[in-house]
């Protein structure tokens, strides 16, 4: 049962006390189902540097993100496993750049490359840690799954793909 439920079925039932540990269960259960209406590079640099400084031993979750910036390079579309994808990155600002995958088989877009170097975007998606080679934003189409509820996109100069 999500940390969510239990809070709310004890406040149901009557409780009057809830522990520290519920809110911030709780807390951490609203984040990860939802995403800033607005651009937050700020938080996003608050999580990424966060990961960077755990254990490399720890099991990192995934987290919505909201990020916005300049495009500073975009790669070749290539075939993974779960099929087309199209790699950009974006200046988040304090001189740090993010990969963005956009899973080109999900996206209702024009045919890659639909972004250019200096173009100006604003994206919605999940941010994974798996370590400080292996990060980036990923779902961020309208798809969602099992394993991801924030259905994601990418604006680019204004004009939305997801």
């Amino acid at each position: 049962m999500s940390a969510r439920r239990t809070l709310l079925r004890s406040l149901c039932a009557g409780a009057m006390m809830v522990t520290t540990s519920q809110l911030v269960a709780s807390n951490a259960a609203l984040a990860w189902d939802s995403v800033s209406p607005s651009c937050d590079n700020r938080r996003f640099l608050e999580d990424q540097a966060r990961f960077e400084n755990e254990e490399r031993h720890t099991r990192h979750a995934d987290l919505p993100e909201h990020v916005c910036g300049r495009v500073i390079a975009v790669s070749r579309a290539r075939r993974t496993r779960s099929g087309w994808h199209g790699y950009f990155y974006v200046d988040v600002g304090s001189d740090i750049s993010i990969r963005i995958v956009s899973d080109l088989d999900q996206m209702n877009a024009p045919q890659w490359p639909w972004v250019a170097k200096g173009d100006q975007v604003d994206v919605v998606g999940r941010y994974y840690f798996d370590n400080l080679r292996s990060q980036g934003i990923d779902w961020t189409h309208h798809g969602t799954g099992r394993s991801w509820r924030i259905p994601g996109y990418v604006i680019v100069n204004g004009r939305q793909y997801q």
